[in-house]
């Protein structure tokens, strides 16, 4: 992530310094956090002119939303308020969007394949997606990434990456499935929006054949 100042953010999983913080031209100027065993996920948002984090942790079944200098404003524990988990262990989050009102939307990419959204203050307002719809669209599969589409700014929705399946879903903000968009044979991480493109990482592909290759 880059932050307003142009500096660069990045997460680790290793507690010595789980965040690491470098100016555009890459020199080292400060790091911090060693209570995130399990960082997974990284959002910076720009809160009322104010830069924040969100981070995923796979360890610790938590989000957590820090300033850019590691002081924790927000827990997410698990969202027992869905009904579909009973215990933390289940939920797994990966990444989190943040909409322009300040809803958070966070998906349980290694857990239950849920998109669970909060307002600002961290309340809980619904959940979808997940594996268990009768519409075999709405469900998502490895719901790894999620992100704000902004570029309709009259309509904006939420793309969901569908990993097993190779696709991004979109959905409306309040989680009502629009429709696909295929990645053919590849495992897509989160999708990224840039000056009007949608970008992603790749973690592993499909040979002809269907088999997976890293």
């Amino acid at each position: 992530e880059t932050d307003s100042k142009g500096r660069i953010i990045l997460l680790t999983n290793e507690v010595k310094n789980n965040v690491i913080i470098y100016d555009k031209a890459g020199k080292l100027l400060t790091t911090w956090g060693h209570e995130y065993p399990g960082a997974h996920g990284l959002t910076l948002f720009n809160e009322n002119g104010t830069d924040v984090l969100f981070i995923c942790d796979n360890s610790r079944h938590q989000v957590i939303k820090t300033t850019i200098d590691g002081r924790v404003l927000l827990v997410l524990d698990y969202p027992k308020e869905t009904g579909q988990y009973t215990k933390a262990t289940e939920y797994v989050p990966t990444e989190t969007a943040i909409a322009p009102n300040g809803d958070i939307y966070v998906a349980d990419g290694y857990g239950s394949n849920y998109i669970i959204q909060y307002n600002s203050k961290g309340q809980y307002i619904r959940h979808f997606g997940g594996s268990k719809n009768a519409n075999p669209d709405h469900n998502l599969r490895c719901a790894h990434g999620v992100a704000i589409d902004n570029r309709d700014k009259n309509n904006p929705t939420l793309i969901c990456t569908s990993r097993e399946e190779n696709c991004f879903k979109v959905f409306t903000l309040d989680g009502k499935f629009l429709h696909r968009i295929d990645t053919p044979g590849m495992h897509v991480c989160r999708p990224v929006l840039n000056e009007g493109n949608l970008y992603a990482g790749v973690c592993w592909s499909n040979d002809p054949a269907g088999k997976m290759i890293g």
